[in-house]
């Protein structure tokens, strides 16, 4: 049935003005605001609703105000319009102002009929807010009605927590604790992914043959995968669990309609045939390509983008703020006296367990990695020494060398890099078959031993380590300080508090703790002043963000893969990190035989080449291959601990390794360029439409300012603190109490909290445009600018203004003008109708050659423009009817404005704004043809005018 009126007309219904929509049809008017508030869009029925026009300015005294008052309605109008006629949509529905780089993937996403992309930029770049961001688009867009996030479950409160407070998505968080509470109430025949819309899962969780069979019947049209090279197939330790996941992931990719998203900061780990893999998840010819080729790589680079910090540092003209530089520095220890001697009993011991010729093959690999266990531990700390020496472990029940190897692997996690977090920082096991009494008897001993050696004064490595925490707190710094196992992280974080007194507040936070914990310690210490140190296991090494309060990072332990080490210098070295220097401290022991090798052929070798070629490249092959060498050096060569030099056979194991990284790095280096898409045609488009988007958008310190001017003048009592203000409610207007939830006698009289920084605790308000409590004010304030009826002191913002400035030579009238537009938007299912607007900024003057229109520059020069001189109210009042009269009599709907008349001309420019929009959204679609067809972008057929402000040179009107 056709529709009464037609889509992006005005209508007036229940004592306001309403834009009619495309959902309406004869009988039913389904209408937003006149204001733009999309929350308030409602179905009005025909015979209530009237044609309407929309209210000029008038040179009442009610509706003339000063610059001040008029800046108040151009910000009010940028945050309270969210339906943006530009090709991002997005960008005006979140509380992040994205950087421009952060814009590339999503112009890459829309050039896709169907969304498949990686990104794997750098550790601490972003990939979260670009990967959301995509997301957002393509659900505003309506291309996609359903999202899952799949990730580990350390990383699922967090992502939650990103798309709610950032993104406006909320998200039901499917773990083992919640899904019971999920299913609750829903039919036998529900499914929790089509009754929830929006959810972020635990990808170990769903992954289990049984749940993934439901979750792939009912998985949603959108799929984000984090941390995505932990869902491929890989030789060696968790390879079962690796293929569970890919097994869920290729069966979700079946669907070839799905927009699906892989993020991962290593998206090559230096097997070819796992890289293949995980791009063949998004397409299947992508994983047969000849990457050597320029061919190969091009048809890659439309589904991957890789960059590294060097690409991004500075970006179009825009200067993302990274440290500087990351200060390495390697502090050496040498246990002494008691400790040593454990050592040295230890691994007399080991070397024995594994040289004893009476031992078979597979008796012979569980105690290699038992002896391998015994050594790491006792090199952590006394604790985790007593816990390993303590502990048995199940090899006993292996029936092959390959199951005996298997579950030795299992019981030394920190060799398994690739993994999750899951029992990653628990306390290791000594896994022996089934001792004699005197090796039992033995073991005891050692750990009764190392039980006496807790503290400072027995442990060198605990003594080094305080020294250099208290060395980088008196330099300013507050250090993370990642320790391997749970027992040797709560030892040394009792032994830090005990040293370090009212000093700094100590944290220590382990996978003994369940995620939620987790992030609520990081929280806390957030919300908390003062100093601190965080003491951490590998469980916070990636995903979770700690450049907020943290700077640098003391390698309490060496781990044996180079990677694990870049992801926790990762946590503190990215993008909003305040110092300008990250510190690393290393510590290794000299007379442990094992940590200098490791240091010197893994741990530097992975700095230098990324120094030199500015990538960070995995390790070839297996870590442990290399470290199995290592221990077998100290294990069957009877070398003393502080003796252990590398012999030829490990020098050659050396050699190889190092010259297979250094190629991969040199490869991977060469390439890089490709997938950072830095040719010149992807960095003009990003940059015009970052621009674009900005520019309607405004920045958060406008933001901030217009809260703060906007309370003042409703009475409102303003107080600033440190990171942002607070606001007592009692004075204000009703309707914006109302608007913002205040409703009772208890609520007037509360005090708003806002702040500048994300996240806010319950209660409080982000000072950023898509925040509640913002977007109420903003409305608030248009409203009641449009409504000549209410009382001026509750009009904060006025339509009408004038002031004398020598920033003008001539009168000069500024308009603030808004467009609406009717676009068609192709998707893949159907073209889509919305209705949508544009606030502008437009200003002229008139002169002998007649009315000539300011360019864009001189425009913003115009907006930053004092008052050097005061006006009388009656010529303010002259020179504002003036201005009104030059727009020409209002013209009625179906006819065009008066040739000549300033009317006429904003609706021309109306039409060549709706051309270039037009021309952005095919730009931006440019590489999909089928998604271009149909596509236009028409404008109403008048300009609205919602403020008109007149600049009279300071000497007097010309």
């Amino acid at each position: 049935m056709t529709a009464a009126y037609a889509p992006g007309s005005l209508v007036a219904a229940r004592g306001r003005e309403w834009v009619v929509l495309p959902e309406s049809s004869a009988d039913f008017i389904v209408a937003r605001p006149l204001s733009g508030d999309t929350a308030f869009t409602a179905g009005l029925f025909a015979d209530e609703v009237a044609p309407a026009t929309f209210p000029r300015p008038t040179a009442d005294p009610g509706q003339i105000g000063d610059s001040v008052a008029a800046g108040l309605l151009r910000t009010a109008l940028r945050i309270g319009f969210t339906s943006a006629a530009g090709p991002f949509r997005a960008p005006a529905a979140i509380a992040v102002e994205p950087r421009q780089y952060q814009l590339l993937p999503l112009l890459l996403a829309l050039r896709m009929d169907t969304v498949r992309l990686l990104i794997g930029d750098d550790v601490g770049i972003g990939k979260t807010i670009e990967a959301a961001l995509i997301a957002k688009e393509l659900i505003e867009q309506g291309e996609a009605e359903r999202m899952t996030v799949l990730c580990s479950p350390a990383l699922a409160e967090q992502w939650a927590e990103e798309l709610r407070t950032k993104f406006g998505i909320d998200a039901a968080l499917v773990l083992p604790s919640t899904v019971t509470k999920l299913q609750r109430g829903l039919r036998a025949d529900q499914s929790l992914f089509h009754h929830h819309r929006f959810t972020v899962v635990s990808t170990d969780f769903i992954k289990n043959p049984s749940r993934r069979t439901l979750f792939v019947r009912d998985c949603p049209d959108l799929v984000i995968v984090d941390e995505a090279h932990t869902c491929v197939p890989a030789a060696g330790s968790g390879a079962a669990q690796r293929q569970l996941r890919y097994d869920l992931l290729r069966q979700v990719a079946a669907k070839t309609d799905r927009h699906l998203i892989l993020v991962t900061a290593t998206p090559h780990s230096g097997n070819e045939d796992a890289f293949r893999d995980l791009i063949g998840l998004l397409d299947p010819e992508l994983a047969e390509l000849d990457l050597g080729t320029e061919k190969g790589r091009e048809r890659l680079a439309r589904h991957f983008v890789q960059r590294r910090r060097r690409d991004i540092r500075h970006y179009l003209d825009e200067e993302t703020r990274f440290p500087r530089d990351r200060m390495l520095r390697e502090v050496p220890y040498e246990q002494s006296g008691q400790y040593a001697e454990l050592i040295r009993n230890v691994l007399d011991y080991a070397r024995h367990s594994v040289t004893d010729p009476a031992t078979g093959e597979r008796h012979r690999t569980v105690r290699w990695w038992s002896a391998l266990a015994l050594l790491s531990s006792v090199a952590s700390s006394p604790r985790a020494a007593e816990a390993t020496l303590t502990a048995r472990a199940a090899a006993a029940v292996a029936e092959t060398a390959a199951e005996a190897d298997r579950l030795g692997r299992a019981s030394f996690p920190d060799l398994i890099d690739e993994e999750s977090h899951e029992g990653v920082d628990a306390a290791p096991g000594a896994v022996d078959e089934e001792l004699p009494a005197a090796a039992r008897n033995r073991l005891k001993a050692f750990a009764a031993q190392a039980r006496q050696l807790e503290g400072p004064q027995r442990d060198v490595k605990l003594a080094t380590a305080i020294t250099e925490v208290k060395g980088l707190l008196n330099d300013g710094y507050d250090p993370i300080v990642f320790c391997r196992y749970i027992p040797t992280a709560q030892y040394v974080g009792e032994h830090l508090a005990k040293a370090l007194g009212r000093k700094a507040t100590v944290t220590v936070v382990t996978g003994n703790l369940p995620p939620a914990e987790r992030s609520a310690r990081i929280e806390r210490l957030r919300e908390q002043g003062g100093r601190h140190v965080l003491v951490a296991t590998d469980c916070l090494s990636e995903g979770v963000n700690l450049q907020a309060v943290f700077n640098a990072v003391v390698h309490y332990d060496l781990s044996w893969n180079p990677t694990r080490h870049e992801q926790r210098e990762g946590r503190v070295d990215r993008f909003g990190q305040r110092a300008s220097t990250v510190r690393v401290v290393t510590l290794y022991g000299v007379d442990n035989g094992i940590d200098g090798a490791v240091l010197d052929v893994l741990i530097r070798k992975h700095h230098s080449i990324a120094k030199a070629t500015g990538v960070a490249v995995p390790v070839p092959g297996r870590t442990e291959d290399v470290v199995r060498a290592l221990v077998e050096g100290l294990l069957l060569r009877n070398a003393e601990p502080d003796q252990l030099t590398l012999d030829l056979g490990l020098m050659q194991t050396r050699d190889v390794l190092h010259r297979d990284w250094e190629s991969a790095a040199a490869r991977e280096s060469k390439v890089v360029t490709k997938y950072a898409h830095s040719g010149v045609k992807e960095l003009e488009e990003v940059r015009r439409e970052a621009m674009a988007v900005r520019t309607a958008m405004g920045r958060h310190t406008e933001v901030a300012r217009f809260a703060r001017e906007t309370f003042s003048a409703l009475g409102g009592v303003v107080q600033a603190r440190e990171d942002g203000f607070t606001v007592h409610a009692q004075a204000l207007p009703v309707g914006l109490r109302h608007a913002l939830g205040l409703t009772g006698d208890r609520d007037e009289a509360r005090e708003l909290v806002f702040r500048h920084d994300l996240p806010v605790k319950p209660g409080e308000h982000a000072l950023v445009r898509s925040d509640p409590a913002v977007v109420a004010l903003a409305r608030y304030v248009v409203d009641a600018a449009l409504d000549s009826r209410m009382p001026p002191e509750q009009r904060p913002a006025r339509r009408c203004g004038a002031i004398r400035t020598n920033a003008v030579r001539t009168r000069t009238t500024l308009l603030l003008v808004r467009y609406r537009f009717h676009l068609n938007l192709p998707g893949r299912a159907r073209t889509r109708e919305v209705v949508a607007e544009d606030a502008q900024v437009v200003a002229y003057r008139n002169g002998p050659d007649g009315r000539q229109w300011l360019t864009e520059e001189e425009v913003t020069a115009l907006l930053g423009a004092a008052p050097d001189a005061n006006v009388l109210p009656e010529l303010v009042q002259r020179a504002v009817a003036m201005s009104i009269e030059e727009l020409g009599e209002p013209p009625e709907p179906g006819r065009p404005a008066a040739p000549g008349t300033v009317q006429a001309d904003l609706d021309a420019r109306g039409r060549e704004l709706a051309e270039r929009l037009e021309a952005a959204h095919r730009r931006v679609r440019g590489a999909v043809g089928a998604i271009r067809r149909g596509l236009r972008v028409r404008p109403h057929e008048h300009a609205d005018v919602l403020g008109v402000y007149v600049y009279l040179p300071a000497g007097g009107a010309r």
